[in-house]
């Protein structure tokens, strides 16, 4: 798996205001907190959890439609093409959300109708979100919210 930036960190960390599992890179409180004395392996732990979570949401809420495309758009934005097709797609989304061009072109098909980039991009990172939650409380044994 490939690591993709130094650390899963967005800058818009919501741990400092109390929430066990951060809204912006889904992180653990304490991985956000431990973060820099993480050996390679511990590192590596947490990211792996996070593609998984990012690959299953987009796989629960969208299809890759045209691989092709995909991986042109990829190709074009300068996107790693050695990591899951999921996590290639989660990328150009990201990417796209800000304005770029439609799902269709982006070889990507939403499982609702009628979402634009931002629209899906915005629900895969609210399902990512649940799921973390959701683990956080499985792993703990204690409600994260």
């Amino acid at each position: 798996m490939t690591v993709l930036r130094r650390t899963p960190c967005i800058g818009v960390c919501s741990t400092t205001y109390g929430d066990l599992v951060c809204r912006g890179c889904k992180r653990f409180a304490h991985e956000v907190v431990q973060w820099n004395s993480f050996d390679a392996t511990q590192q590596q732990t947490v990211w792996e959890r996070l593609f998984e979570l990012r690959a299953g949401a987009l796989s629960h809420l969208a299809e890759i439609a045209d691989t092709q495309r995909l991986l042109l758009q990829a190709q074009r934005l300068g996107i790693s093409r050695e990591q899951r097709i999921e996590l290639i797609a989660f990328e150009v989304l990201r990417r796209a959300a800000a304005g770029g061009p439609d799902l269709r072109e982006l070889g990507i098909s939403p499982r609702q109708t009628a979402l634009n980039p931002a629209e899906l991009y915005t629900s895969i990172e609210q399902e990512i979100y649940r799921r973390s939650l959701a683990r956080y409380e499985h792993s703990f044994h204690i409600p994260a919210q």
